[in-house]
């Protein structure tokens, strides 16, 4: 089971990588298009991310299913942080939809509601971390 968490941290890593850059990705868009410069290569960058994130997300995921079926774990802090696991994953899927928006040269919100966007994933990690490594019930 070690193997397996090992390859769950590894996983969730590099999604959180992915998570904390792609939103920046977006404000560097968003500023350079009000800019009139050329953000094509964000673009591309974006889409590139945006489907590395999606496997490594769902190689955690997958991994942490393992480790929760394999240890039989259901105390109550398990699942909270598996409620906070899923505003991850709407996290996620949000990033999806700006992506879409992106592509589409359609408007985004503003390069200060993006960087907002950008910091709402750490207030969904930090208490996953906390209740992982603490389990205070």
């Amino acid at each position: 089971m070690l193997w397996i968490k090992a390859l769950h941290l590894i996983a969730v890593t590099a999604w959180l990588a992915g998570l904390f850059y792609l939103p920046r990705i977006f404000v560097h868009y968003a500023e350079g298009r009000a800019a009139g410069e050329d953000v094509r290569r964000l673009v591309v960058m974006a889409r590139k991310l945006f489907a590395f994130m999606s496997v490594m997300a769902l190689f955690a995921l997958l991994f942490g299913l393992w480790l929760w079926l394999g240890f039989h774990d259901s105390g109550r802090w398990l699942m909270l942080k598996l409620v906070f696991v899923l505003g991850l994953v709407a996290y996620h899927l949000a990033c999806r939809l700006l992506l879409r928006r992106l592509q589409h040269a359609a408007p985004l919100p503003s390069p200060f509601a993006l960087r907002l966007f950008n910091e709402a994933a750490l207030l969904l990690v930090v208490p996953i971390i906390l209740l992982a490594v603490v389990k205070p019930f």
